[in-house]
């Protein structure tokens, strides 16, 4: 599943807690869990043909090269936090500790599920009328966390656009 139905489907779910039919804690909980599976899939299959996929010849080579390229820089500049910008599979392919993979997969799954599933939340409780301090309170977790995690992002982009321009000499 591409990260963009991922998200539509969490929202999805998010609302339907908004509305009873769903826990939001489990659907956060589910959301986290198969963030990690997958991720951990991803890194499993980096770590072990992660080199052999990504270099192998054809019409992608080039674009798959960059892809590396790029994700050895963020994990450069960044450390463990590249997990939150990087494919799982450079994750694995750059050989990052299986142990911090692990944790820091874990958390990034953990903050895409809270910003997405809770801002869900909260958006459908408070359209169809909820306004309880409780459900904007979750309402303004989701929307910290995804605002977090997209000041990160926009971060590490800007730098890694700032690397790649040629140095004035």
């Amino acid at each position: 599943m591409c990260p963009s139905s991922g998200a539509t489907a969490l929202g999805a779910a998010g609302v339907a807690a908004s509305q009873g039919k769903l826990n939001l804690a489990l659907v956060v909980g589910v959301s986290t869990l198969a963030g990690e599976v997958g991720g951990l899939t991803g890194y499993a299959i980096g770590n072990r043909w992660g080199r052999e996929i990504l270099e192998r010849p054809g019409r992608h080579q080039a674009g798959r090269q960059r892809m590396v390229e790029r994700g050895e820089r963020a994990y450069a500049r960044w450390g463990r936090l590249a997990v939150f910008f990087t494919p799982a599979i450079v994750s694995g392919t750059a050989k990052m500790q299986r142990g911090q993979f692990v944790l820091w997969n874990l958390v990034a799954s953990l903050g895409f599920s809270v910003s997405v599933a809770a801002s869900a939340y909260g958006l459908g409780r408070i359209f169809t009328g909820h306004h309880s301090p409780h459900d904007i309170a979750i309402l303004l977790v989701g929307l910290v966390v995804g605002v977090l995690v997209t000041v990160l992002f926009l971060r590490h982009r800007r730098r890694l656009a700032a690397a790649a321009l040629p140095s004035a000499g």
